[in-house]
């Protein structure tokens, strides 16, 4: 009879999963989630939220479309494409999402706000001119206990526009 630790080990899948265009490999038991690999790749910006699909705090990039980190096994990634916040752009070069949601401000306490960005990457990629409605839907999966929404729908609004004047948008 094996112990705990000998069935965990003996579970366990090498993975190697695109990371922000980076490749990325790690060992992790079949039950790790793609959050919990994530952050112990050392992505603090995919958040830890409700860890059960309710929030939207862990939302990311699977080959382009938003998923809940939280609900997606680590080993599902192998072989795959995985975008946080980060890797849409950074101080130097932020992405227009970035940069409407610091400017109307859209974030207060921010906990939210990485996995909003992702989601709202993700319909504007399907959507690149949303209405009020569009958004609202693209954001469903999203929770945010601070800002009342109002001025993230206003920034999604705007980085649509900012895109669409850069030639960006898809």
């Amino acid at each position: 009879m094996m112990t705990d630790k000998e069935n965990e080990m003996a579970t366990e899948k090498l993975v190697s999963v695109q990371v922000n265009g980076e490749t990325c490999k790690a060992t992790v038991p079949a039950c790790r989630t793609l959050l919990e690999m994530l952050r112990e790749l050392g992505h603090a910006e995919v958040k830890c939220g409700c860890e059960k699909g309710d929030c939207g705090a862990c939302a990311v990039l699977f080959d382009g479309k938003v998923v809940d980190s939280c609900l997606t096994l680590a080993w599902h990634a192998d072989g795959h494409s995985v975008t946080t916040a980060q890797g849409l752009g950074g101080p130097d070069n932020p992405h227009p999402l970035q940069t409407a949601f610091i400017e109307h401000g859209s974030a207060q306490c921010g906990y939210c706000t990485p996995g909003m960005i992702m989601a709202a990457k993700a319909l504007l990629d399907d959507i690149p001119d949303p209405s009020l409605e569009d958004i609202k839907r693209g954001l469903s999966g999203n929770l945010c206990r601070c800002t009342g929404y109002t001025r993230i729908f206003s920034a999604i609004h705007a980085a649509a526009q900012a895109l669409q004047q850069q030639g960006t948008a898809p």
